[in-house]
């Protein structure tokens, strides 16, 4: 019986391995590496957030959470470019995100940005707004703030020397709900140990990135239907940042907000009904 068990889990593994793809687009003087998933007619893609290390080895996991647009949507995840600049903005995050789209033959995407993802979502939606049919924006703001910028830039300053148990601990405690921080500290003990010189100096450049960041006034250009997630317990950007996005989207034929709470800034990471609300919105 224990080994039949072990060969069926087995099989369900290689099952699960074979319903997603990692790959990279080579462009003119830089690669990106992207996740792809599911088999629908539409195309759904996601802007990740900030984070120290690639999200890429967690392919399967990402495509788990989402298995709920599979069916409608094939999704792709990129990631920001491999070795990037020491001076990278996040105009040029956008501008590379939308080469590595266009060389991979997408078109009319449904985007979705979380947090800095976001941010570079929101860009490539102004930039292209026949590119984006639906834009959902989570977790993330058309400004930040000094405020704002205060912890990252004790995120990046941690990264700089190396702490790397301070630094994940810190971003945890920022993005995650307390009882949630209090249950994953140990993993993200744990995790800091992975990471590498190379992690900490991306993270230091992507992250530098936000210092100023505002495109408050390409709001205008974006027209498609948007919705914005947010929550109310955010310790990174704070609930004012969504309900400051909704007001200057007002131009919209459609607009839908809501704000979660409980979830803290990871909300699309967090709240049980994240995915199930974006495929009811790209749906409409």
């Amino acid at each position: 019986m224990g080994k039949r068990f072990s060969l069926a889990i087995f099989l369900e593994v290689q099952v699960m391995m074979m319903e997603f793809l990692t790959s990279s687009v080579k462009l003119c003087g830089f690669s990106m590496e992207y996740i792809r998933f599911g088999h629908g007619e539409k195309t759904f893609v996601i802007l990740p957030g900030l984070s120290v290390q690639s999200v890429i080895p967690s392919a399967g996991a990402i495509a788990q959470a989402y298995c709920v647009l599979t069916d409608d949507f094939t999704v792709y995840l990129f990631d920001r470019r491999k070795e990037p600049p020491e001076q990278y903005t996040m105009q040029q995050m956008a501008d590379d995100t939308y080469a590595a789209m266009q060389a991979l033959g997408l078109q009319q995407v449904h985007l979705f940005g979380a947090s800095q993802g976001g941010m570079i979502a929101m860009l490539i939606a102004a930039d292209h707004p026949s590119f984006v049919k639906k834009l959902v924006l989570g977790s993330t703001t058309c400004r930040i703030t000094d405020k704002q910028y205060q912890r990252i830039d004790q995120w990046i300053a941690a990264a700089a020397d190396g702490k790397l148990e301070s630094l994940y601990l810190s971003f945890g405690e920022a993005i995650y709900p307390p009882k949630v921080f209090a249950q994953y500290r140990n993993a993200l003990v744990l995790l800091s140990k992975n990471a590498t010189d190379e992690d900490c100096r991306r993270f230091v450049i992507l992250a530098g990135s936000l210092k100023g960041f505002d495109c408050t006034d390409r709001l205008q250009q974006i027209h498609c239907p948007v919705l914005l997630l947010g929550s109310k317990d955010d310790g990174v950007v704070g609930a004012a940042a969504t309900e400051m996005l909704a007001d200057k989207l007002q131009h919209l034929p459609f607009l839908e907000l809501h704000l979660y709470d409980g979830y803290g800034h990871a909300a699309y990471d967090t709240a049980p009904d994240y995915k199930e609300r974006i495929l009811r919105f790209l749906c409409k």
